[in-house]
């Protein structure tokens, strides 16, 4: 069937969204809880910073095989046992008696988590095609745009209610709940006659072919990187907020509101601008706003040494409409390189985003939140490699003859429209 003629189930936007928010409840939630865990266990900073990290590297290697095991078996029972064994994990993490069984716990969520996004990525391609599926896209963003600020919220409501295990009770709840939904709501998109068996070999060859498609490697950069700018402030937010703002608990509204201002604005234009520009003039604007909020931020930074509210916080708004205004777009010219292996490309993207991410949350987040300055230094690096990758693709696919994708029998209509702008 073709998949711009399939009718979408008014829930599907809601249940997407859902899955989308568990990532960032994962990690946002838990911020405002971080001197409470570090009393409880004798942890420094360093080692809370591991509750971050291990959730996404193993977020990460497990997005390696959802995709896969959803071409092979379904979407629908990935996502729903996804969320069963996370509700568990965190049951687990609410319980915990020693730091190493919270960073199990923290590890087994990660495993789970990618279930949700990386599969739900794969639907919405399955579903609909074109700027219809773009607009999908860009809902299910805008919805997941508000986890950022009402996940630390949450987590700061319920520290003097149930303490940091409270927010992993909260956590079990609402997943098990969505997988109850999930059941219930969600249609299956990837009929038994489009699967493929599922075996390590056969993954191995398809990962390697994905290599040999010359488009392939500037979009996974392009699109990997493109939001590890920004997340290298959502990964600092604890000591932006309390270290370099001098605020409480209740102050992380003033970072994560304006990332969720300019998520939302920027998935509302995404899907306004679907039907309206190219392909390529969205991705082109994307990059000039974050481009454009990175020379604020380092400009911000010269000029007021000790950050200052809400001026040093408000490049976030134009970082985040950059960030969605590219990556609907990105992410399904990725996926239309290979419409057969959607699952499996939407898990090598999230692998490869998922383990920058932990490199940033890991790595650069405790090397260079110790100023301002230097968080828009490492920003403004990362923002330039997405948009010397995008640059990269453009004069790959303009080189490209003109034929289908690697695995595709019809043309991508994104990938023509790059190659002729408007």
């Amino acid at each position: 069937m073709n998949p711009a003629n399939r009718s979408v189930h008014r829930s599907l936007p809601w249940l997407l969204a859902a899955l989308s928010m568990i990532g960032p409840f994962s990690i946002d939630a838990v911020f405002p809880s971080f001197p409470l865990i570090g009393a409880r266990f004798a942890v420094d900073d360093t080692a809370l910073q591991q509750l971050i990290s291990v959730y996404l590297v193993t977020y990460a290697a497990m997005s390696l095989f959802h995709g896969a095991i959803s071409d092979a078996i379904g979407r629908k029972p990935v996502m729903v046992a996804g969320m069963l064994v996370y509700a568990l994990a965190s049951v687990g993490a609410a319980l915990s008696t020693s730091f190493a069984l919270l960073l199990a716990c923290r590890g087994l969520q990660g495993v789970c988590a990618g279930a949700g996004l990386v599969v739900g990525r794969a639907v919405i391609r399955d579903t609909l095609a074109g700027a219809a599926a773009q607009r999908l896209m860009a809902q299910v963003m805008m919805i997941f745009g508000v986890a950022p600020v009402i996940a630390p919220m949450v987590g700061a409501l319920l520290l003097p209610l149930g303490g940091w295990h409270g927010i992993f009770w909260v956590l079990a709840g609402f997943t098990t709940l969505l997988a109850l939904a999930l059941a219930l709501l969600l249609e299956e998109s990837h009929p038994p006659a489009q699967r493929r068996p599922f075996a390590p070999r056969t993954l191995m060859a398809s990962h390697a072919s994905f290599g040999r498609d010359r488009p392939f490697w500037p979009l996974l950069i392009s699109s990997s990187v493109n939001f590890a700018g920004l997340f290298l402030y959502i990964a600092s937010a604890p000591r932006i907020v309390r270290e370099l703002l001098h605020l409480s608990a209740a102050g992380f509204p003033w970072l994560f509101l304006p990332v969720v201002i300019g998520l939302i604005g920027g998935a509302w234009l995404s899907g306004r601008m679907a039907e309206r520009r190219s392909a390529g003039f969205t991705v082109n604007l994307g990059y000039a706003v974050m481009l454009l909020a990175c020379a604020l931020h380092l400009l911000l930074a010269l000029v007021f040494p000790a950050p200052r509210l809400p001026w040093s916080m408000l490049p976030l708004i134009l970082h985040g409409i950059g960030v969605q205004l590219a990556f609907p777009t990105l992410t399904l010219l990725l996926l239309d390189r290979f419409p057969q292996q959607r699952g499996g490309i939407s898990s090598v993207q999230a692998f490869a985003s998922l383990l920058l991410c932990s490199l940033v949350a890991g790595v650069l987040s405790p090397l260079l939140s110790v100023s301002m300055l230097r968080l828009a230094l490492g920003a403004s690096t990362l923002t330039m490699i997405g948009t010397l990758a995008w640059a990269w693709y453009h004069t790959v696919v303009r080189r490209l003859p003109d034929q289908t994708p690697a695995a595709a029998g019809a043309a991508s209509v994104l990938q023509a429209e790059i190659a002729e702008p408007r």
